[in-house]
């Protein structure tokens, strides 16, 4: 038997040490469940959606990241903070901290040292402090106002029961907890979103409508000859062009229209140059859409539709015209 098939007697398989660590996250978050303290998390979010400074998150080690990353999905939902490294913050970071701020800290153990050793000063400044930690008769958690607690009744499902795993996870989910309900008793909205999230697929997602179309676009008249409808279709460079009775949307006339009306005068011996917008657009009314809808709903509907464009209302009245290109061009498709 070779070197590279040498088998261990007694270690677990991967098969079986995977399931422990499901095991325990799946009974901490089953814990969870039953056992969260709403009457605690509205305390803590009325207080924080009232005042006018950060929310300040500190931890420690892998308590430190999972800090961070809640950190920076409340900021992503409308509400400032911040990330402070706990032994910075006793070396002088502890000055970006101020009056109107709130700090979140969390420990799994509730006793982590670096932690421990801002909360006097924390107190001194009168500044609010929050909890996320396993044991809330902890010093950490009997010094926070309000302490967001977890339990693992099958441990981390670490294989020597030391790494942080299971414990990790449920300060992540705390923090989306905290920051769900924080969102929606600010009313944090889709477009609140896209204000904060303007590049990416997410921001492109959000884009609305009114902030891509044309403002500008070719219209003709009913009398405007063939020769001029292409000029103004030429010139506008969408493909198409608005067709007005005075004040009164008629339609709109694409290549397509064009084509079918030259072939029309041909079957039937009309001179193709006394053609008018009349003649040439279809009579259908135009497809449209709401100026404040989402550039997303206007990719949906040139797509179930297999058309080009959509001329934007304003109310009633018409405002503009988006095009495929551009949606294309704001990588809404």
């Amino acid at each position: 038997m070779g070197p590279e098939s040498k088998i261990v007697v007694g270690r677990p398989s991967d098969q079986d040490q995977g399931q422990g660590v499901l095991r325990a996250t799946l009974s901490a978050l089953h814990w969870l469940g039953e056992h969260w303290q709403a009457e605690t998390v509205s305390g803590w979010v009325s207080a924080v959606s009232g005042q006018q400074g950060r929310i300040v998150l500190s931890g420690m080690g892998k308590s430190g990241l999972i800090a961070q990353k809640i950190s920076s999905t409340f900021v992503s939902t409308g509400s400032p903070s911040l990330f402070m490294h706990p032994a910075e913050a006793i070396h002088g970071d502890l000055g970006m901290v101020v009056e109107g701020d709130s700090v979140l800290l969390l420990s799994n153990s509730g006793e982590s040292e670096e932690v421990l050793r801002i909360l006097p000063r924390l107190s001194r400044l009168g500044i609010p402090i929050a909890a996320i930690t396993s044991n809330p008769n902890s010093s950490l958690g009997q010094a926070a106002r309000w302490c967001f607690s977890y339990e693992l009744p099958d441990g981390e499902g670490c294989p020597i029961d030391l790494a942080p795993m299971a414990s990790t996870t449920m300060q992540l989910i705390w923090g989306d907890i905290l920051a769900a309900c924080l969102m929606s008793r600010k009313g944090f909205t889709a477009e609140s979103f896209a204000e904060l999230h303007p590049g990416g697929s997410l921001g492109a997602k959000l884009i609305k409508i009114k902030d891509i179309m044309h403002s500008s676009f070719p219209i003709v008249e009913m009398k405007t000859s063939l020769l001029e409808t292409l000029q103004s279709i030429s010139d506008g460079k969408l493909g198409m062009a608005v067709v007005l009775d005075g004040q009164e949307l008629m339609g709109v006339i694409s290549d397509g229209d064009i084509r079918r009306a030259l072939e029309r005068s041909q079957t039937s011996g009309l001179n193709p140059l006394q053609l008018t917008a009349s003649d040439i657009f279809s009579g259908h009314p135009p497809y449209t859409i709401n100026s404040d809808r989402l550039a997303a709903e206007a990719a949906g509907m040139m797509e179930s539709r297999k058309i080009t464009f959509l001329l934007v209302l304003e109310a009633t009245k018409l405002c503009g015209v988006i095009h495929i290109h551009d949606l294309l061009n704001a990588k809404v498709i």
